[in-house]
């Protein structure tokens, strides 16, 4: 995997991945309350991950004791989190990072549910297919906690703010799995066409199912103006998003660990003056190269 990756990737990537964790980590645990934030986004990104390993049933074969095994695994993951925290002295944060951990390694598959995903409804369009299997796998009831977080929270700018950037990671979820080529090939008669249709149809989804929190925000402390910048910035996201699952079609390793240096970029914008000018290069790239990876996909689909 990191072959496939590539070393320019991975040293633009890691330095960056690790800028943005560390700072985020570092400014929730100086907070009294977005503190609690980290055990709960570390827990569910291991849990995110634990369901989607496809070794489970292997080990549930070969290794009756796999589970505490993958406990302490996951523990060892959480526990640098669990320390920065210490450092702020975040006890009980700290501790509940290191107790919530275990507990991913007791889900059963993401795909031992593929047969309630395939009979649980959805408002979303299929031509949405990305919202709509992002929504079965676990979208459609972070939302409404989401919002509740953010509504509980909505005297400070934080609360829908972090809730804004959860469901950016979650948004980041469904647009990296790529569809099948056929998928593809049925849609799209042209690249430029192709492209607008997708980028109109996620960006749709996402203002709507963002508008509660940009609402809650613009009656709170950030004002109308500091909502309409923040909608805009979290939009344009949305839609780097999607060019980039484009731009490195059909590779999934690809297309996650651009958008992820992507999102690293983007949100550490101010941090340096040179990341400002390296987004700006990423969208021209991106635009660009999805272009011409989807001309080289119709044309090898339509040849074989």
């Amino acid at each position: 995997m990191l072959r496939e990756i590539g070393w320019l990737r991975l040293a633009l990537l890691l330095p960056l991945l690790a800028a943005v964790g560390g700072r985020g980590i570092v400014m929730a645990a100086r907070h009294p309350l977005a503190q609690w934030s980290v055990p709960l986004l570390v827990a569910g990104q291991l849990m995110a991950v634990h369901r989607r390993r496809t070794d489970l049933r292997f080990l549930a074969t070969s290794a009756p004791l796999f589970q505490r095994w993958l406990g302490v695994e996951y523990v060892l993951v959480a526990l640098p989190f669990a320390l920065v925290l210490v450092l702020f002295r975040d006890w009980s944060a700290a501790l509940l990072t290191v107790a919530l951990a275990p507990l991913a390694a007791l889900l059963p598959p993401a795909r031992d549910n593929r047969r309630t995903r395939l009979r649980a409804r959805t408002v979303f369009r299929s031509e949405a297919f990305e919202w709509v299997s992002g929504m079965r796998t676990g979208g459609q009831w972070a939302w409404p906690i989401l919002l509740a977080g953010a509504w509980w929270q909505a005297a400070s700018p934080l609360g829908p703010g972090v809730a804004l950037l959860v469901w950016l990671f979650i948004l980041l979820a469904c647009y990296g799995t790529p569809e099948p080529s056929t998928m593809v090939l049925l849609a799209a008669r042209a690249p430029g066409p192709f492209m607008r249709w997708r980028l109109r149809v996620g960006m749709t989804y996402a203002a709507l199912t963002a508008a509660p929190f940009f609402w809650l925000l613009a009656v709170g402390p950030a004002g109308v103006a500091g909502t309409v910048a923040v909608a805009a910035f979290w939009l344009g996201l949305v839609a780097l998003l999607i060019l980039t699952k484009y731009a490195f079609y059909p590779n999934a390793v690809h297309i996650r660990s651009t958008q992820a240096l992507v999102l690293a970029v983007a949100l550490t914008l101010f941090a340096h003056p040179v990341y400002p000018v390296l987004l700006l290069v990423a969208v021209g790239g991106l635009i660009w190269q999805s272009q011409r990876r989807l001309r080289a996909v119709l044309g090898s689909v339509n040849e074989k």
